[in-house]
Parts: C-alpha cells; structure tokens; sequence
C-alpha cells in the first residue's frame, strides 16, 4: 500500500522529513498559503527526488495563522483561484505533479459537501486531468473527483482515530490521535486487510484503503512510521 506524509510545511523540520522519507511512497508538499515558502518547497522536493517519491501538492486555504485548519466559505471563483495559483506554485519546483491532496480545513470540507469537492475537483482536472486526487475514504472528495474524471485514492490514517461517520475525530478530542505502537499496529493491520476499525464514538467502521497517511508533525512521527511501515509488510 502507497503511504504518504504532508511535508514541507515547518522549516524545523527539514531534517525530520527527510527521515520519514525511506519509509515513504508519496509526500504531500505545502504550497506555501496554509505553510511553507520557496526555500522550504525547493529543499523538500530535493529531498522527495533523491528518494524517489511521488511528489503531490498540498493546497490548504490562504490562512498561515490557522495553519489551514479553519474553515472558509469560498466563492467557486475564489476556490477555484486558490487551488489553481498552488498548483501554478508547485508546479514550478517540480516540473511535475503526481498527485494532489488538499490540506486540513480544505480536505475536510471538500470531503463532506459535494460542491467543495466538485469544484476542487474541476479545478485540479482543468490544470493537469492525469493528477490523481487523494481523498478522505468514502467521501465526497472521491465520489467528486471520479465524476469529473480524475483518478483517486482513498486515503485512511495510521496516526488519527475515526468517528462512525468516517470522518476524522477533531484534533481536540481526547484520543483522536494515535502515538502508541499497540494502537497504531492495531489500526493499521484493521486498515490494510479491511478490517472494521473501531472509531471514538464506539462503532465500527470498515473503509476502503488505497494510501495511508501519517502525519509528520506528530511528536513520534518517524517512530510511528516505522511501526506503520513493519504493520504492512507483516501483512498484521
């Protein structure tokens, strides 16, 4: 299974990414409105090549402060806009794109109301239609991308608990996100053989698993990834 990070998104962290990157398949590369700038979009993507990795753009909402992780009622003009000048970004660092996938508040409302997902997905298929679009599982992200003709991959999180609704528990709540390697192996084993997975709210939820996240800005992220890595090649 592909396994991806969002990076480029901390300049203290250049060195933390590049870690991760042995055990990766895909990164997500911020495109400087919710993180990143030049310097850090150059030294990642360097990074990315030397390891051979599917190098994919991160567009999140133009909101530093926030981190991207407020939500913003957009015009389709003006979400149109933002997804169009982060690719045009990324695009001149890499030459070329494999993949996008929006960050945080973006990701999360594109996944749960079908004209945010519809007009990314528009958007991303006008610039380049071979991207592929990655997206929450079973979401309207996906559903969205593939009616406006794109690729997909669902993607499903080694580091981050679910409520029953699929969606991901907020940051905020008490065990939304996973550190330690019982839990973690736990998940990811439930994951990858499409196994329920037991969400915060006491249901179960089986999801269809295409690339799995981890975060890189998680506290234990290069043990984490580890752990996430050894869950799928012992097939647990």
């Amino acid at each position: 299974m592909d396994i991806n990070a969002d990076l480029g998104e901390y300049p203290h962290l250049v060195k933390q990414d590049e870690a991760l990157m042995p055990y990766l398949d895909s990164v997500n590369i911020a495109c400087g409105f919710h993180a990143g700038d030049p310097e850090l979009t150059s030294k990642t993507v360097a990074n990315a090549r030397k390891y051979g990795l599917n190098i994919g753009a991160h567009p999140g909402f133009d909101d530093k402060p926030n981190f991207g992780r407020l939500d913003h009622e957009l015009t389709e003009r003006e979400l149109r806009r933002i997804i169009r000048v982060q690719l045009e970004y990324m695009l001149e660092f890499t030459g070329k794109l494999h993949h996008v996938k929006p960050h945080g508040a973006l990701y999360n409302l594109s996944a749960r109301q079908p004209d945010y997902a519809r007009i990314i997905a528009a958007e991303v298929y006008r610039f380049d239609p071979k991207l592929i679009l990655y997206g929450l599982s079973g979401s309207y992200s996906l559903s969205e991308a593939r009616k406006a003709g794109l690729h997909t991959r669902a993607e499903v999180f080694a580091d981050r608990a679910y409520l029953a609704d699929g969606s991901l528990a907020p940051r905020n709540r008490p065990g939304a996100i996973l550190q330690d390697e019982e839990a973690i192996v736990r998940q990811v084993g439930q994951l990858a053989n499409g196994l329920p997975v037991m969400t915060l709210d006491g249901k179960t939820l089986v999801l269809k698993a295409e690339t799995l996240c981890v975060h890189s800005d998680t506290q234990n992220a290069l043990e984490i990834i580890k752990w996430t890595r050894k869950a799928l090649i012992s097939k647990i």
